[in-house]
């Protein structure tokens, strides 16, 4: 059963949603709050699997709430849930710890699918997200991906932050790149290390802001 908390300022919403993933097959909603400062002060207690956050929450917007929890929690699963696709919005979400980006238009059964592939350690994006990501990516200098001390990332290493960016998971970039997820998670290893990360969103985010 993967359990899921809703933080968005729209009730009907949050109903709706709430609803379907409570019919849905092993999933169940746990809770719902309207605003980032019910859920930072509530959320944590109920320790969903898999938290979906809108940005627009008022005050507080949902971007700043992923990096209130993210500070306390690092591996709170947070899949963002919007109607913002602008670039910069994408990437000040995960920048700040979000763990996917769906928009709010894509269908049930995505949505669906992206709660189960944040669940298992992947970070799903809406298609059109996932290219705003990669062509933000393609326009960076591969020099800009250059750590301090272990110099700069190599053409496999580029290809798997590459692969990362899209949202890829290990299995899928093992199966692009023809190599197995142990070698993966070495290559991970070393980007992070180049990099100064200490996660995946931190790694794409750091490379393409470079």
């Amino acid at each position: 059963m993967i359990t899921v908390a809703i933080v968005d300022d729209e009730a009907k919403l949050r109903e709706s949603i709430a609803t379907f993933v409570n019919g849905s097959s092993g999933f169940k909603c746990v809770s719902s709050y309207g605003s980032a400062e019910a859920a930072l002060k509530s959320l944590p207690a109920d320790k969903p699997d898999v938290v979906l956050m809108d940005i627009n929450l008022g005050e507080i917007s949902g971007i700043e709430c992923v990096e209130k929890l993210k500070g306390q929690f690092p591996d709170m699963q947070i899949l963002m849930l919007t109607v913002y696709e602008d670039t910069e919005k994408i990437f000040l979400a995960l920048a700040a710890g979000a763990n996917g980006y769906l928009l709010k238009r894509s269908s049930p059964t995505k949505l669906l699918a992206a709660i189960r592939e944040v669940h298992g350690g992947g970070s799903p994006m809406t298609s059109s997200i996932a290219r705003k990501v990669v062509a933000s990516f393609q326009r960076q200098k591969p020099s800009a991906a250059t750590g301090e001390k272990n110099g700069p990332l190599s053409p496999r290493e580029q290809a798997v932050l590459d692969g990362l960016a899209k949202g890829w998971t290990y299995k899928q970039l093992a199966g692009e790149l023809d190599i197995s997820i142990d070698t993966i998670r070495t290559y991970i290893r070393r980007i992070y290390e180049k990099l100064h990360v200490q996660s995946r969103t931190e790694a794409v985010a750091k490379y393409l802001q470079s």
